[in-house]
């Protein structure tokens, strides 16, 4: 499916063209080879198709481990994570294993951890936000998942269940969203542009030159 519209604020990328995910993936490890553990971010849209690529280019990068901001986010903030992020960060880039748990995680009862394993050389973060501006000193390399904005939608609201529930989550989200992208415009910063309403093929990703600023 084409994108046939974007979001406020955001231009339309383009020409599209078909790059192999281990290509993509090389010059992602370009943009991290001074850093001894580097950090990618996968942002873009609602329903963009974010963990979809993310997942792609996990299995393109060597060593590499995917953090999701939702489960930073999880009871605790739609978009005023930062800090928790940062700090898993800080020590990811540092070289040391991470096994962190959010504090609405020990509130809630939550299971689990949100983990960076010993000897991972690049770290993914994915989520809307993931590529804020305030995240820039611990960030080598931004990709940003464009979309088109109905389609995000569908997608999202069936992701969610598809019911009355999830259409009203997805406009309570969407009136902090839209404001939030449409102030730190991370697509302006990003050095991949890919198409995520087409969706990753097998061994190719499309992508498109820097959206203009």
């Amino acid at each position: 499916m084409a994108i046939a519209e974007v979001g406020p604020g955001e231009p339309l990328a383009g020409p599209w063209r078909a790059r192999a995910r281990r290509e993509v993936a090389d010059e992602l490890i370009g943009r991290c080879a001074e850093a001894l553990v580097g950090v990618v971010a996968v942002d873009g849209r609602s329903g963009a198709g974010k963990t979809t690529v993310a997942a792609a280019l996990a299995e393109a990068l060597r060593a590499s481990a995917v953090l999701h901001t939702d489960d930073f986010a999880w009871h605790h903030s739609f978009f005023g994570w930062t800090e928790l992020l940062r700090g898993v960060l800080a020590d990811a880039r540092a070289g040391r294993a991470v096994s962190y748990r959010p504090p609405a995680w020990d509130a809630r009862g939550r299971p689990g951890a949100i983990e960076v394993p010993a000897g991972t050389r690049i770290v993914i973060v994915e989520g809307v936000g993931a590529g804020r501006r305030e995240l820039c000193d611990h960030l080598d390399a931004l990709v940003w998942v464009q979309s088109d904005f109905a389609e995000a939608e569908r997608r999202g609201i069936a992701r969610d269940g598809g019911d009355a529930h999830a259409e009203a989550f997805w406009h309570e989200w969407m009136a902090e969203e839209i404001p939030f992208l449409l102030a730190d415009r991370p697509w302006e910063r990003a050095d991949v542009v890919v198409d995520g309403t087409s969706g990753p093929q097998r061994t190719h990703l499309l992508t498109a030159p820097q959206l203009p600023t």
